[in-house]
């Protein structure tokens, strides 16, 4: 796992690369799966959750039509920390943000296929399987062994 420690001075330094980084970068390594854990360099305190906090809080701020929070959706989290007992809502949304993700990768991955194949290609193979049907159903409502191949108009 790679390790990153917060300096003093709020500087991230990623001790594989021996490069300090941004939270850019961290999103990137996220991007790629790139496991790390994020740790003060004084105490060795785990500051992971708290830089993830901070990735999503540029986020929601760089890009405001893709704002995933609502103040709506923000004010109810808010009021679950504030509950006797607080809902299992961090497994929940974990589950249902992975479905989401395996999801949106198989629709992208059946769009991608329909894609290899230019709309004449989809159109020519719906033809051929078409016509397979109807010699096969035309076939078997004569009993025609050959299922209405091209002998048949030539035998009367």
């Amino acid at each position: 796992m790679r390790v990153i420690r917060k300096y003093a001075n709020r500087r991230l330094y990623d001790t594989e690369q021996s490069r300090y980084v941004t939270l850019e970068d961290l999103r990137g390594l996220i991007l790629d799966e790139v496991p790390f854990r994020v740790e003060d360099a004084r105490s060795g305190e785990d500051l992971t959750r708290t830089i993830l906090l901070s990735i999503i809080i540029e986020q929601e701020q760089a890009d405001g039509d893709a704002q995933v929070f609502s103040n709506d959706l923000l004010a109810q989290f808010i009021r679950v920390y504030d509950m006797a007992q607080p809902l299992p809502l961090s497994r929940y949304l974990e589950q249902g943000t992975k479905l989401m993700l395996e999801q949106q990768q198989r629709m992208q991955d059946q769009w991608q296929q329909a894609m290899r194949h230019s709309p004449m290609d989809l159109m020519r193979d719906m033809a051929e399987e078409n016509m397979r049907f109807w010699q096969k159903t035309i076939g078997q409502a004569t009993g025609n062994g050959n299922k209405g191949g091209k002998g048949d108009d030539n035998e009367s």
